[in-house]
């Protein structure tokens, strides 16, 4: 007989704790990859989402300024209606109508913010967390 040993094999599958190390961290990796790969993709809505945010806020802004001078030229004019000119109703008006249309914007701006970001990545994470829970309780 020989005092050769047989070739160790290993009846389970496992291939040892470098295996399963390289495969804990090819897992990991493809986890992180995935979820990144996620943040990315609603990073870009959500930088549209931001600038028609600030568009909105920027253009309301502008129109607020406008109304306020009209307001300031119609109560300027209206001194002069006394003297019987007519033109400032007409102003009052336009600056009346800029306010609005800077309400208008305003409310199209808070119904953007109120719509929360990043939405998909949050779901991803909670059921992420569901699993593990899960994971947790099965194994005990």
């Amino acid at each position: 007989m020989s005092n050769e040993s047989p070739p160790s094999v290993n009846p389970a599958g496992h291939s040892g704790l470098l295996g399963n190390a390289l495969a804990l961290i090819s897992a990991v990796a493809d986890f992180f990859e995935s979820r990144l790969a996620l943040v990315a993709q609603e990073s870009k809505s959500a930088a549209v989402q931001i600038l028609i945010l600030i568009g909105c806020v920027v253009f309301a802004a502008a129109l607020c300024v406008m109304g306020y001078v009209f307001l300031i030229v119609s109560a300027i004019a209206g001194l002069a209606h006394l003297a019987g000119t007519s033109w400032p109703w007409i102003a009052l008006i336009v600056g009346l109508v800029h306010f609005i249309i800077a309400l208008v914007l305003l409310l199209i701006a808070r119904s953007r913010i109120t719509k929360p970001l990043f939405r998909d990545t949050v779901d991803e994470l909670k059921k992420d967390r569901e699993w593990l829970r899960n994971l947790n309780q099965s194994t005990s």
